[in-house]
């Protein structure tokens, strides 16, 4: 039985191990971010979405721990473990945002992964929702950066999801604008990040869209996703722009 337990997990594991590749990233050494040997290399490890998606829970993210070092994957350099969408609850009064039922304790959660050698992943929006539905961190970007630093999440994946309206809204039309609205949105976040004086990989998830890894250094980011849905619509704005 035990046998037949760890064969599923290190399948799970497997079949889960992404390091974020359900995006593709780009990682460039020298970012302007956290700390210049912070991500220096591509991170390594595993993202809950491509196999839990929604279901993902705090004992899913444990299990993954284990299985990294069981199977000697931790060893070989695999130490991110990274929960997608789906973890947000609500803000309370104040405004801090909560984690739902499926993760009880995120603080006690991040002390478990990091007792196993490894570190802790967690993803946002700069829109007011996630690509999910969940709280975004609109107008919450340094709360939100609090709580996740007091939490001792090591890496922030943020995904531009409902963003969009809000820059397209705000541009009018007007796709450079719509362009540095975006490169704002995310050094704001970077700024609130550096604020908590806590190393966070920041990884920017906004498909591929203006050259993201022309400007992605500028606006603090780590690393940076060059591909997705809406990539080759944002290819061709940008050469709608070039010859203006």
């Amino acid at each position: 039985m035990g046998s037949d337990m760890n064969f599923r997990r290190h399948r799970l594991l497997l079949l889960s191990l992404v390091a974020s590749l359900a995006c593709i990233f780009s990682v460039h050494p020298a970012a302007q971010a956290q700390s210049v040997s912070l991500a220096a290399t591509p991170p390594m490890g595993w993202n809950s979405w491509n196999h839990f998606a929604a279901k993902v829970t705090d004992a899913d993210v444990r299990a993954a721990a284990d299985a990294l070092v069981s199977s000697g994957m931790r060893d070989a350099g695999y130490v991110y473990l990274n929960i997608d969408d789906t973890w947000e609850g609500q803000r309370d009064a104040q405004g801090n945002i909560q984690s739902n039922s499926k993760f009880p304790d995120m603080k006690a959660l991040a002390d478990y992964v990091h007792s196993k050698g490894l570190k802790i992943g967690i993803y946002s929006s700069p829109g007011p929702k996630t690509c999910g539905g969940y709280v975004g961190s609109y107008q919450h970007e340094q709360q939100d950066a609090n709580t996740y630093a007091g939490w001792g999440i090591d890496y922030l994946k943020y995904d531009l999801c409902s963003y969009e309206p809000i820059m397209k809204k705000k541009a009018k039309g007007d796709q450079r604008k719509e362009f540095a609205l975006i490169r704002q949105a995310y050094r704001k976040m970077h700024q609130a990040l550096l604020n908590t004086r806590r190393p966070m990989v920041f990884s920017l998830c906004q498909y591929g869209m203006d050259d993201v890894w022309k400007w992605g250094p500028t606006v603090g980011g780590n690393l940076w996703r060059t591909t997705g849905d809406m990539a080759d619509n944002y290819a061709r704005m940008s050469k709608n722009l070039s010859k203006n």
